[in-house]
């Protein structure tokens, strides 16, 4: 019997752009502690370059050290260890670092407060953790965030189920990535994105066998959610899919950086 080689059909894919990266833990649950240096190392084992990266403390715990966290890896590390200008890196994979800023949807004041603070510094997106939050797409917080997000352009990485989430970024012409698109929802998706040219969905929960392929290459994005999911997964789909070489690179980093600007 010949042993499943997942390495071997993933082949040369390489991504440019991942979208979906995180660093900390989840303090309710058994898993990586997600420290830099781990995460980084994990991104270049699978030949990602650049990687989106948030903070679950931000998320969980504290916002603005959180953010700070992410923002501190941005020209830390160079390709030898050293400091780099502008974009952290892994030693030994040059993994390009993009510092996403979190907010807390329970306080949407102090989200938009902090967005203020951090647009200054360059931050070109923000993520969204719903459910970590317990926050539902109806609340008032939700379409407040989306709106001033909107009103700067910043990409808005979200979680939450698509069916419900798309709903307060509808008709603000936002740039919005939902990082929790499901195949059994994906024709939810398709049926809002058609009436919002700024709506894409990450490939990390498109594993059916024809999901890729039925949506616009130029609407979808790599998302790996390293460490919290086993990037082998997306890569996998993503090699082996149906998609044209030039289909392959847009979705591997450069619909990703079309968005990020």
């Amino acid at each position: 019997m010949t042993a499943f080689d997942a390495g071997g059909l993933v082949g040369e894919l390489e991504v440019t752009f991942d979208v979906d990266v995180l660093v900390g833990a989840y303090p309710d649950r058994d898993g990586p502690p997600g420290t830099p240096e781990s995460v980084l190392a994990a991104l270049a084992g699978h030949r990602v370059r650049a990687g989106a990266v948030a903070s679950l403390r931000a998320a969980l715990f504290d916002v603005r050290s959180g953010n700070d966290e992410v923002l501190s890896l941005r020209g830390t590390i160079g390709d030898s260890g050293s400091g780099g200008a502008g974009t952290g890196r892994d030693a030994a994979g040059a993994v390009d670092v993009i510092p996403v800023g979190t907010v807390d949807l329970r306080d949407p004041i102090g989200a938009v407060r902090e967005i203020d603070r951090l647009e200054p510094l360059g931050v070109r997106a923000i993520r969204l953790f719903p459910d970590e939050q317990g926050v539902e797409a109806g609340f008032p917080s939700v379409r407040h965030v989306a709106r001033r997000a909107a009103l700067s352009g910043l990409v808005v990485l979200t979680g939450g189920d698509v069916r419900r989430f798309w709903q307060p970024f509808s008709g603000l012409e936002a740039k919005v990535v939902f990082l929790d698109t499901h195949f059994y929802h994906l024709g939810d998706f398709l049926v809002a994105a058609a009436d919002e040219p700024g709506f894409h969905t990450s490939t990390r929960l498109l594993n059916s066998p024809d999901a890729l392929e039925t949506v616009p290459a130029d609407r979808l994005v790599f998302g790996s959610r390293t460490p919290h999911y086993e990037p082998i997964v997306p890569l996998l789909r993503l090699a082996t899919s149906g998609l044209t070489p030039d289909e392959v690179a847009a979705v591997a980093g450069g619909n990703a950086r079309r968005l990020f600007g």
